[in-house]
């Protein structure tokens, strides 16, 4: 019986990118860059062109129907739930769900978050200078607390879509709630909560799109976590701690 000769291992393209080499490209509409900005493109968008009493039905329109349906009514806590997403992060990585991301990453994640869309929210608000539905300022446009909560829903759906689409869904309407609760305390226009919630999500999107996951290529478990926190004195804020073994 002829004895088989084995095939030589290719060393010469081994390193090779299938994909460049064939020359294929994925289609613009199905791209990372284009998926990652449609929506928050479609929100921003449309609530810049509901400012004032433009458009099919403008921020006018929505604060006459929103003020003769809840009338004088007011609490504060949107000021609160606006980080609620957060929370559930925590409570979800506590209940032994493993996260997309290692904890380390995930932080990194939502740090930068965190800068884009403080750096961004600021810069328009400055920029616009549109006044809020109670006369207290001209920082209306675009909504904080609406990008925030939007923001941190993002996070949730990113990091736990492949576990159950609830934590997402649940997280969304957390963000939809502040987004509604800041028009009828009379902090915001449809206008600003639209844009607000675009740039919330918009930031997540970059942040995960400039994110290179360097340090995750070992996960470190449950060594570092981050939780959020909160104290009558010091207000909100995170918590990272780190356990070497």
């Amino acid at each position: 019986m002829p004895q088989q000769v084995p095939t030589p291992a290719d060393t010469i393209h081994k390193y090779q990118n299938p994909s460049k080499a064939e020359g294929t490209h994925r289609p613009f509409l199905k791209s990372k860059g284009f998926r990652a900005v449609i929506v928050p493109a479609v929100l921003i968008g449309y609530g810049a062109s509901t400012i004032n009493g433009h458009g099919f039905y403008s921020s006018y329109d929505a604060q006459k129907d929103i003020r003769h349906t809840f009338g004088s009514y007011r609490n504060h806590i949107d000021n609160y739930l606006q980080f609620a997403p957060y929370f559930e992060i925590g409570a979800v990585l506590l209940a032994g769900v493993d996260s997309r991301d290692d904890r380390l990453n995930l932080a990194l994640v939502l740090v930068k978050s965190e800068a884009i869309m403080l750096t961004t929210v600021y810069a328009i608000k400055t920029l616009t200078a549109i006044e809020r539905p109670d006369g207290s300022n001209h920082l209306s446009f675009p909504s904080g607390h609406t990008a925030q909560a939007f923001l941190a829903a993002s996070i949730v759906h990113t990091e736990f879509r492949d576990k159950s689409q609830w934590y997402g869904v649940g997280a969304y309407t957390i963000a939809t709630s502040v987004a509604a609760l800041r028009m009828i305390n009379d902090k915001h226009w449809e206008s600003d909560v639209l844009a607000g919630a675009g740039v919330g999500i918009l930031s997540a999107h970059l942040a995960y799109l400039s994110h290179r996951n360097r340090w995750g290529r070992k996960p470190i478990g449950r060594d570092v976590g981050v939780l959020p926190t909160w104290s009558p004195a010091g207000g909100t804020g995170l918590s990272i701690t780190w356990q070497p073994k």
